[in-house]
């Protein structure tokens, strides 16, 4: 095979892990990138806003990447691409609805003017230098959805990104099997499947399911209604409104992301709104409360989203109470149960009738289960297959649902973040590991927050710190004043004036030792109180506070 006709599949983001999903594709000397996401922050990363993959291995090869090509519209398949192209002048491809919600992010990132956005839509297929690049329509949680179909001399690379087989979705479009089957008999090459689900048995249940329980709700509730989902899914939306103009109730949307999610896909025809339905909180707030139902963020008990501001009573201009229905149309994410059930208590306490258990039908997943999974592979019958987007153990259970269709277990590989996967006629081989893996946004800051600010952050958040300063007469040699000893997040200095005092001692005789030695270097000064003064506070309190010494000379 020359050199030209080099395939490889290089992941980096979304093994191993939920969110940050990125996969680059190679063929010949070009590079396609699916999806550039981002990953919200977990417990052990203090102060940070998001998490992107590192793009190192493309900046190197910034000559050679031909594009950006989308499958949806989430933040964690798109959200990272505002901070990719501010480093790489590309075109991105995806489909409308996928480019309105991008074209915002771009916007609040001030990259609206330099961006190259380009539609395509589900069926096409269109060449970019090397890839011949066909789309697929498949189901998920929010519209515009595509799988992608990367042909090569090889057979192709199907690139199935997050799908479920919703046999009745809400927009009567069903999942493009026609051409799943057709790649599976001219010869897949690789396919790439989501993971999400693997380790759930059957079939995902229909949307559409979800908007039958909307509507029986929606006719037994006497109060004010409250839904909270996420702000994408579009076709939930719709059915709210269904519900809504069904009841003779009027709508309205509170939460910034909803508020802009409904604007788009309004804009561009995804939602349909009837005349009069969608008006302001001021007028709501005057209508009888069974004439009301509210569309809100906070579905996953974000604690600035609007539902997390009602519960606590910090809305300016909702207040929960008795009568209220609040329906919490989605699941928690990993992770984020704590903060959902500490939301769902205080609505309780607030005497609204909360409805959030999954059995009672407000909520299905926007991701294949295991059934599901195995009719993909079926359709596609790939020569190699790997299992993307999910954490370790679902990227294994989803393996061994592709040795249960028939697939070689040598054929299966668990990939890694930054292992090339290169496609041979004959075999394929795992080439060196790439620079890779996270890097954190805070702020405005991307990047600049590594691994040692992180431990300097969790130091501080369980233990505190002790800033010593010493004042020192430089001609002289000596100390001048001090120490004198600052505690915050340790101590309260007034109720520990006598551990201050053993501290200040401890201090002085440190600096008082170097001194008798002739040792003047402010270096070895600042480490003996350093060390003398953590191995005093480990010994009275078992606390590790960070100790931060200041020479001040005179």
């Amino acid at each position: 095979m020359t050199n030209h006709n080099k395939i490889r599949i290089l992941p980096l983001g979304g093994l191993g892990e939920i969110g940050k999903n990125m996969t680059v594709v190679e063929i010949g000397d070009e590079l396609a990138i699916v999806d550039a996401g981002v990953m919200f922050p977990e417990e052990d990363m203090p102060g940070v806003d998001l998490v992107i993959p590192d793009i190192t291995y493309l900046l190197e090869n910034a000559h050679r990447v031909k594009g950006i090509f989308l499958t949806h519209g989430h933040e964690d398949h798109i959200g990272g691409v505002p901070y990719v192209l501010r480093e790489l002048n590309v075109p991105v491809y995806g489909t409308k609805l996928t480019l309105g919600l991008l074209q915002v992010k771009l916007n609040e990132h001030g990259l609206e003017r330099n961006s190259d956005l380009r539609e395509i839509t589900a069926g096409e297929r269109i060449q970019v230098g090397n890839f011949d690049i066909e789309f697929i329509h498949v189901n998920h949680s929010i519209a515009g959805v595509v799988a992608l179909a990367f042909h090569t001399p090889l057979g192709a690379i199907v690139h199935c990104s997050d799908f479920k087989f919703d046999q009745t979705p809400y927009d009567g479009k069903v999942s493009d099997f026609y051409t799943l089957a057709r790649l599976g008999k001219e010869g897949v090459l690789c396919l790439l499947s989501d993971s999400t689900n693997a380790e759930r048995p059957g079939y995902t249940s229909s949307e559409k399911s979800v908007g039958e329980t909307f509507r029986n709700l929606f006719s037994k509730a006497e109060g004010r209604i409250l839904v909270a989902t996420f702000a994408s899914n579009v076709h939930r939306i719709q059915q709210i409104f269904d519900a809504a103009e069904r009841e003779d109730r009027l709508v309205s949307v509170t939460g910034r992301s909803m508020i802009r999610i409904v604007e788009v896909a309004s804009e561009l025809g995804y939602l349909k709104v009837p005349e009069g339905l969608l008006v302001e909180l001021d007028k709501l707030e005057k209508l009888p409360r069974e004439k009301a139902v509210i569309i809100t963020t906070g579905s996953q008990g974000e604690p600035m989203a609007a539902l997390s501001r009602m519960a606590m009573a910090e809305h300016n201009r909702i207040t929960i109470g008795p009568g209220d229905t609040v329906i919490i149309s989605a699941s928690p994410i990993p992770g984020n149960e704590k903060s959902v059930g500490k939301i769902i208590n205080q609505l309780f306490k607030e005497g609204a009738n909360v409805i959030y258990e999954p059995h009672l039908g407000v909520h299905t997943s926007g991701h294949a289960r295991q059934e599901e999974l195995k009719l993909l592979l079926n359709l596609c019958k790939p020569r190699y297959f790997i299992p993307i987007h999910g954490e370790h153990r679902m990227l294994l259970k989803h393996a061994e649902l592709a040795e249960e269709v028939g697939l070689p277990k040598d054929n299966i590989v668990i990939g890694e973040i930054g292992l090339p996967i290169e496609f041979t006629p004959d075999d394929i081989k795992i080439r060196d590991r790439v620079v890779s893996g996270q890097v954190f946004v805070d702020g405005l800051g991307v990047g600049d927050v590594g691994n040692i600010v992180l431990r300097d952050r969790r130091q501080l958040s369980t233990d505190g710190i002790l800033i010593v300063v010493v004042t020192m007469n430089k001609q002289q040699g000596k100390v001048a004043s001090g120490p004198d000893i600052v505690s915050r997040g340790f101590v309260y200095v007034r109720e520990s004036e006598e551990l201050m005092e053993q501290a200040r001692v401890i201090a002085k005789e440190a600096v008082d030792s170097c001194l008798a030695r002739n040792v003047t270097e402010w270096g070895a000064l600042k480490s003996a109180m350093r060390d003398d003064l953590n191995r005093f506070v480990w010994g009275k309190t078992k606390r590790r506070p960070m100790i931060l010494p200041i020479i001040m000379e005179i």
